[in-house]
């Protein structure tokens, strides 16, 4: 497989960087790059050492122009795009159990299917100019793989409006809608992320995967059977060496040492 299409890196902090880099198609989703992404985000997801996971390009225009119309309109068999299609689910559900905090660094314009991916991450923060979704309709497609995420992350009225008209929305209407956590400038944007992702590098490891897996796994559970489950990883976090060191390290008033266990 080649590593052309994705850059990967990991700091001492344990923040991996995850970067788009396929200028020619202005890093269109295509079969190549989602088997490098999901390739990477399963070595940051079984790597100890990471603690946050960054997704960003190397275009500072576009962050992705989402899936590649080449392939709707090829004559490939049906069953071999349904098949390829797989990619977009197992995308978006590998980054909700990645058991570690996932930030989108919306660094240029985000399309498509990339508006379903920035989605799935935890936080978005967006640079100011940049526009977000989900413009298919205007070719004769409509943007079935991300419909679910916009329909969880998007207020309905709006979420019908993005869908069924095709027009893209500002960083800032973003923010109005909750959709990103911050608009920064462009001047302040990488430092922005860095001191993001470094704070929540900081805390525990183990109780940040404790507590991501809990979301992961009561987000669309009835309230009773949610709360039984967060009772249960509640107690579990008792029992762990890190909340002891952690409330110990605030009583001391001094920088907790994790553990991991």
């Amino acid at each position: 497989m080649s590593d052309t299409l994705i850059r990967y890196v990991v700091d001492e902090r344990g923040i991996a960087r995850i970067v788009l880099d396929d200028p020619a198609t202005r890093n269109a989703l295509s079969d190549d790059l989602l088997d490098e992404l999901l390739a990477r985000l399963v070595q940051a997801r079984d790597d100890d050492d990471v603690r946050v996971v960054v997704l960003t390009s190397a275009d500072e225009r576009v962050f992705s122009s989402g899936g590649n119309l080449k392939a709707f309109a090829d004559e490939n068999p049906v069953i071999e795009k349904y098949a390829g299609l797989a990619r977009f689910p197992r995308l978006y559900e590998l980054l909700g159990g990645l058991g570690k905090p996932s930030v989108c660094a919306a660094n240029g314009d985000v399309l498509a299917g990339a508006f379903g991916l920035a989605l799935a991450c935890d936080l978005i923060v967006a640079k100011e100019g940049v526009r977000f979704g989900c413009p298919e309709i205007n070719v004769g497609v409509f943007p079935f793989m991300i419909s679910a995420l916009i329909f969880r992350s998007v207020p309905r009225a709006k979420a019908n409006e993005l869908m069924m008209t095709g027009e893209l929305i500002t960083a800032e209407e973003a923010l109005g809608l909750h959709i990103v956590n911050k608009v920064v400038p462009a001047a302040g944007f990488d430092a922005e992320i860095d001191h993001l992702t470094g704070r929540i590098a900081s805390r525990s490891p183990l109780l940040m995967r404790l507590g991501k897996q809990s979301l992961d796994a009561t987000r669309d559970l009835p309230l009773r059977e949610a709360l039984s489950h967060l009772q249960s990883q509640l107690a579990l976090a008792f029992t762990t060496e890190d909340i002891k060191e952690g409330v110990a390290a605030f009583r001391e008033k001094r920088a907790p040492e994790w553990k991991g266990r």
